[in-house]
């Protein structure tokens, strides 16, 4: 007999959604930009945030709310000063989101989700100010989870459990969009089934078939 997966045994009714690089365009795109900008190696300052030990527990103490974004700027900025990139810390956060736009048809999938009954929650981790401008919030989604607010961060399970807390739900009947896996798996450690975004046409198409969840 076939095993039945549980993502087809649990209907899946509800959406959580990451912010950056779902509704909006790549920030690893975005970051990279910025890392050519500064004349050397492109991928410095993704490099410094996945693999130096002090750029990762600033990142990780922003995100969190512990510090912020004066702090972590200038923090960050002298860690790219260690490894040859000279930046003034003051916008610095600003200059790393400058190449990142907002995906209108993400907008729109997020909009026929809601109008088809389907509860939608974002979850954010924050980094900056002004990362949310031009984005009306209460308009995206029925709840809003962002990690400086809570005092976590993604991929902590807790994050999820308090987007679906105040949605009202199970996690077994939530679906998260991200495109990072990392974040996914967070999510799966709760019971979420994920669906790791490169596109709004394909994660709306993942939500239809894999799931049934129809915008």
């Amino acid at each position: 007999m076939d095993t039945v997966s549980k993502s087809a045994a649990e209907p899946r009714t509800a959406v959580l959604v990451d912010f950056g690089g779902v509704i909006t365009s790549s920030v690893l795109q975005a970051f990279t930009a910025f890392g050519a900008s500064l004349g050397g190696d492109p991928r410095l300052p993704l490099d410094l945030l996945a693999r130096d030990r002090r750029s990762r527990t600033l990142l990780a103490d922003h995100e969190c709310g512990r510090l912020d974004a004066g702090g972590f700027e200038r923090g960050f900025a002298e860690r790219l000063r260690v490894h040859g990139a000279d930046v003034p810390a003051e916008g610095l956060t600003a200059r790393m989101q400058a190449g990142m736009s907002i995906d209108q048809d993400m907008l729109a999938l997020l909009g026929d989700l809601r109008a088809a009954g389907r509860p939608v929650a974002l979850v954010s981790n924050s980094f900056g100010t002004g990362t949310y401008d031009g984005v009306d919030l209460s308009a995206v989604a029925d709840a809003v989870v962002i990690s400086a607010e809570v005092g976590i961060r993604k991929p902590s399970r807790r994050i999820y459990a308090i987007a679906c807390e105040r949605l009202g739900i199970d996690p077994e009947e939530a679906v998260m969009i991200d495109d990072l896996q990392q974040n996914l798996d967070g999510a799966a450690r709760i019971g979420i089934e994920g669906v790791l975004h490169t596109g709004a046409a394909d994660t709306r198409r993942q939500l239809a078939e894999r799931f049934g969840i129809i915008a």
